[in-house]
């Protein structure tokens, strides 16, 4: 390092056209990596969903979820399986270690659910890899000023079409839309006139509309092969209705004579409206690596070009949501911050120095590093990202530490009047290998981050890896690029030199501190001790959270009403919801969808709304989206009392509400479940701080069960499973074939008229056709029995289990809520086979704490090897590692005051802390140690090492500060999820640059033989009390004066001679 300095003050030309080398390079790489909200996200989860149309939760449990979960268990490396079986559909989700990926278990996983023995009813099961892609980047709603629905919803497909043509689109999802089949409703009677069956009907239609490939005919004359195909297509309604069924002596049926044949048009059991207007949602997919920023910029230039356009005229769409103007948003902010941060930095160092020259080759030096570490960045296929540009921002500060420590020093060598060369050359060189070591403890404690699995890894890994990066890169500039310029820009001071400064009054006042503090050692360490507890103490009160709130702007209503709710008075709930929302200044926008399912459930859910909503900019309300939701909160849920009624931020989309904590109780015991279940919720009411307990379990819906007599079935001709399959026909239609209308191709489906299901005794009387052609009443060979059935069966591990979901009072932190929790379900006494455990945020804030922890003990283990090679010492380097509870004090304190608890973000921002905080520690000790060197004694060389080194040390701390001071007051869009491990760095930061002033030169003193027993204190024949180095100091004394005295006799003793040899 020593030589690359000397080398680049020798060849300045040299060093201009590597670092113009580096630039190009990085800027470059800037131009092309990808532009992503968060680092790109891969849980090991996949999910296998199946329909089972028709069938109740426990038929689906029954003949779907345990099949495949017994077959699904032993796929390799699975760590979790878990599942939910509700009314017609099935989710078995599956979980592995986060060193594996789903696509080393896919093929497994598809053969596995292809050769799993499932009902015929049911359908293929889908295999789902879950992956933040699938949910939508943008979300729009159209809106059409057209009256002709049909019109309208062509234009939405073709606009639709258009734009699933731009590249790094997936597809477009479209919601909404009117179902249209060709119904063919039959006609009872005459069925029974013409002994006919539904089946008989449907198969005539599938016979009567064929194309079918037969082979290749190869004619040898003319040289080529033929394919052939049969062909016999419905040519539109007219022809279907003629369709002949039976040709009789004296007259033909045709299937008009035993039908109503017509196009129906359904919403299929789905209203979607946009500020209470009918509409059309639209959500564009992004293609896996697609790039946000950039697809989402090209693809809303290309609506607006499109809506410009004359066929949609008429067709008005709005976004909702759209995530590249977020991340466009956020990463400017962090973009403003970054610059700002390092413009504070630059007058900082003015301010000290009071030399315009010195800030602006600090200034040079930080583009050089920030787009060098961009190069960095591009060669590791690192995306920029909100953690990547945290970090950078984040560390602007530390970006300019080496190069402040080396400017100062060389500005403080100019002062003794050294020429600008020499100054250069020997100031860099006295503190090179401190800010070797400073960047190398500061890698090294990211070092384990790096090993962190989980999703706290996969989050937090490029942070690491950016920091270091960026350390590294202002490490080579600050021994090349500010050396260099320093020799050629900086000139003597002519108003200041180094005696004069050390004279000035707050230097003599930082000295005598100094001396006190040494001579009272042992209070003062008590003091800290007392600071350091009262820390510990005020970061346990605190309480845990998982991650902080965002104000994102976009929130989520989730709507539930009782099983069974039609659809019209599911969308009454979400129409006086639309009021009360109408009413907040605050709200910009809303799209409602009633009716709406889950993206992975096939059940028909017309119980069930979603209104997704939009609030104003942030510039525009006076509220966080976190404030706005407890405002709004009561007065939405009043709307219905009846509904459960939830509204969720988007950045816990998926995750609950806020302020909940989901408790898990699993029990093989169907009985003894409900009873733990009972006694858990009971007891959680009662207690002052939680709000309120939901279940899984809680709702039940209505079901009519066929009960088949077998005697009598057997009698008619039947088996059970003929019976069950022909009312599913019966009542869910059979889809017979397919028909082109109005451009496209509508499904024909055969079904009975609506009244065969409007009552039970309806129901009874439909015909059952068995093998011989007989028609049998359902009633004559079953019964019909009233029972309820669970609306939702949930499993863990293939054991019953009940989700509850429990709401806390703002009082209480996420881990506070869970102790409280724990300690009811252990004063209950459950049953040693009643198990519980917590999921949601608890669940990944318990996965993520140890390994935060282990990363923190090894970053400490790092620090200390890397200052034992440093120093060549196993003592000096505990000197250095007593500032990090030094630090913890300040962290405890930043915490309480802008009441914030501890989170994985915030212990992230701890390990970026303790690579800081020993910086300063690494300035004294080795500044001690150089002194010692040159002779000084080791007291003077203590009190002398803070003298000299805190300027240096409060530059790099003040810039540090400020430079995430823009970060942490949360300036800018998406600031508030990174803006807590700024909070704990300046917090530990500010307090430990005060105290390591005077604690570690304490600790030196103590590790080092020479001051040990400093104060140790003797008495002397007079009777005077003296200390250890009082006595030292006068042994040096008579050291001195008995030296100077053996000189003086040795300059005497020449002239003696001389005198003599004259005589």
């Amino acid at each position: 390092m020593k030589n690359l300095s000397n080398f680049s003050i020798k060849r300045p030309k040299f060093t201009i056209v590597v670092m113009l080398v580096l630039l190009i390079l990085g800027g470059v790489s800037l131009t092309r990596l990808p532009i992503q909200m968060m680092p790109e996200i891969e849980p090991p989860v996949a999910v296998v969903a199946t329909s089972y149309p028709g069938a109740g939760p426990e038929e689906v449990l029954d003949s779907v979820t345990e099949p495949l979960e017994e077959d699904l268990s032993t796929v390799t490396g699975l760590q979790n399986i878990s599942s939910q079986s509700q009314e017609a559909s099935s989710l078995v989700i599956l979980e592995f270690d986060y060193d594996m990926t789903i696509d080393e278990v896919e093929n497994e996983i598809t053969r596995t659910i292809s050769s799993t023995n499932l009902p015929e009813q049911a359908e293929e099961p889908s295999f789902i890899e879950f992956d933040i892609s699938m949910m939508p980047s943008i979300q729009m709603a159209a809106t059409s000023t057209n009256g002709d629905t049909a019109e309208f919803e062509n234009q939405v497909n073709d606009l639709a079409n258009e734009l699933e043509s731009i590249q790094g689109v997936a597809s477009i999802n479209i919601n909404g839309l009117m179902e249209r089949e060709v119904a063919v409703e039959l006609d009872t009677e005459a069925l029974s006139d013409y002994n006919l069956s539904q089946s008989d009907i449907a198969g005539m239609i599938e016979a009567n509309n064929i194309s079918m490939p037969i082979n290749t005919i190869e004619d040898t004359e003319q040289g080529y092969n033929i394919s052939t195909r049969t062909m016999n297509e419905l040519d539109g309604l007219d022809e279907l209705r003629e369709l002949v069924l039976l040709d009789m002596p004296d007259e033909e049926v045709t299937l008009n004579d035993v039908a109503d044949i017509s196009i129906s048009e359904d919403n299929g059991g789905v209203i979607t409206r946009f500020n209470e207007e009918d509409a059309v949602q639209l959500e564009m997919m992004l293609a896996d690596g697609a790039n946000a920023s950039s697809v989402n910029a090209e693809f809303n230039e290309e609506l607006d070009a499109l809506l410009d356009d004359e066929e949609y005229e008429q067709l008005s769409v709005s976004t909702l949501y759209d995530e590249g103007e977020y991340i466009d948003m956020a990463i400017d902010s962090i973009y403003v911050s970054l610059i700002s941060g390092a413009v504070l930095a630059m007058f900082v160092l003015f301010a000290f120095i009071r030399n315009l020259k010195a800030p602006l080759i600090i200034g040079l030096s930080i583009p050089f590093s920030v787009i060098t570490t961009f190069a960095l960045l591009f060669f590791t296929n690192i995306s920029i990202n909100m953690m990547t540009l945290g970090g950078l921002a984040l560390g602007i500060g530390m970006l300019l530490d080496n190069s402040i420590v080396v400017i100062e020093n060389i500005y403080r060598h100019l002062s003794m009047g050294k020429n600008p060369k020499q100054a250069a050359r020997e100031g860099t060189r006295e503190v090179v290998t401190a800010i070797l070591a400073s960047t190398l403890t500061t890698a090294s404690v990211f070092l384990p981050v790096v090993f962190v699995t989980g999703l706290v890894g996969q989050l937090f890994t490029p942070l690491a890896i950016t920091v270091v990066f960026s350390l590294l890169a202002s490490l080579f500039v600050a021994v090349t690029v500010v050396p260099m310029l320093a020799s050629r820009i900086l000139t003597v001071p002519k108003n200041m030199d180094e005696t004069k400064r050390k004279q000035k009054g707050y230097m003599k006042r930082l000295r005598k501190a100094t001396a006190w503090s040494l001579r009272h050692r042992a209070s003062v360490l008590f003091a800290a001790v007392i600071l350091f507890l009262a820390g510990a103490f005020g970061l346990a009160v605190q309480g845990m959270e998982f991650m902080p709130e965002q104000d994102e702007g976009f929130l989520t209503i989730e709507v539930e009403k009782e099983q069974g709710t039609l659809l019209e008075d599911t969308l009454a709930t979400v129409e006086d919801i639309e009021a009360e929302l109408y009413n907040h200044e605050e709200v910009d926008a809303y799209l409602s969808t009633a009716g709406s399912s889950g993206m992975m459930s096939f059940a028909d859910e017309s119980n069930t709304a979603t209104i997704s909503v939009q609030l104003t900019d942030a510039s525009n309300r006076n509220m966080t989206t976190s404030e706005f939701i407890n405002e709004v909160e009561d007065d939405i849920q009043d709307t219905d009392a009846s509904a459960e009624i939830n509204v969720i931020p988007m950045s816990q989309a998926g995750a609950g509400e806020p302020n909940t904590v989901v408790l898990n109780v699993s029990d093989n015991d169907e009985e003894r479940l409900d009873e733990a279940e009972t006694d858990i919720i009971n007891e959680l009411e009662d207690e002052a701080d939680i709000n309120s307990v939901t279940s899984s379990n809680s709702g039940t819906v209505e079901e009519l069960q066929v009960v088949v007599d077998k005697a009598e079935a057997r009698e008619n001709g039947f088996q059970p499973a003929q019976v069950g399959e022909a009312l599913y026909e019966a009542t869910n239609g059979v889809e017979a074939s397919t028909i082109e209308e109005s451009g496209g191709y509508t499904t024909i489906n055969v079904k009975y008229p609506a009244d065969v299901l409007e009552s039970e005794e309806a129901f009874e009387n439909i015909s059952i056709p068995n093998d011989e052609g007989e028609y049998i009443d359902l009633g004559d060979i079953a019964s019909l029995e009233e029972a309820e059935s669970p609306t939702l069966i949930n499993r863990d591990e293939m054991t019953d289990t009940r989700e509850l979901t429990v709401s806390f009072s703002d009082s209480l932190s996420l881990n506070e809520a869970s102790q409280l929790i724990d300690d009811v379900i252990t004063d209950l006494d459950l049953h040693e086979d009643t198990e519980h455990s917590m999921g949601g945020d608890m669940e990944m804030l318990n996965d993520a704490i140890p390994q935060l922890i282990l990363a923190i003990a090894l970053g400490i283990v790092f620090i200390y090897l890397v200052m034992v090679a440093q120093f060549e010492s196993f003592k000096a380097p505990f000197a250095v590692i007593m500032t990090i509870p030094l630090a913890f004090i300040g962290v405890a304190l930043s915490l309480l005051i802008t009441n914030n608890p501890l989170s994985v973000i915030a212990m992230v921002g701890i390990i970026l802390l303790i690579g800081i905080v020993v910086n300063n520690a690494i300035l004294i000790v080795d500044y001690i140690q150089q002194q010692k060197e040159k002779g000084m004694s080791a007291y003077e060389a203590i009190e002398i090492s803070v003298q000299d080194r805190f300027r240096p040390i409060l530059i790099t701390a003040v810039t540090t500060i400020l430079g995430m001071l823009p970060l942490t007051l949360e300036i800018g869009e998406g600031m508030e999820g990174i803006a807590p491990m700024g909070i704990v760095v300046i917090g530990g930061l500010t307090a430990s640059t005060f105290l390591t002033l005077f604690i570690i030169p304490i600790i030196y003193s103590f590790i080092d033989p020479e001051t040990r027993k400093m104060n140790k204190k003797y008495m002397t024949p007079d009777g005077e009390i003296i200390t250890q180095r009082q006595v030292d100091e006068r042994k040096e004394q008579e050291a001195a004066a008995s030296y100077e005295q053996s000189e003086q006799e040795a300059d005497d003793s020449p002239e003696e001679n001389t005198g003599s040899e004259q005589k």
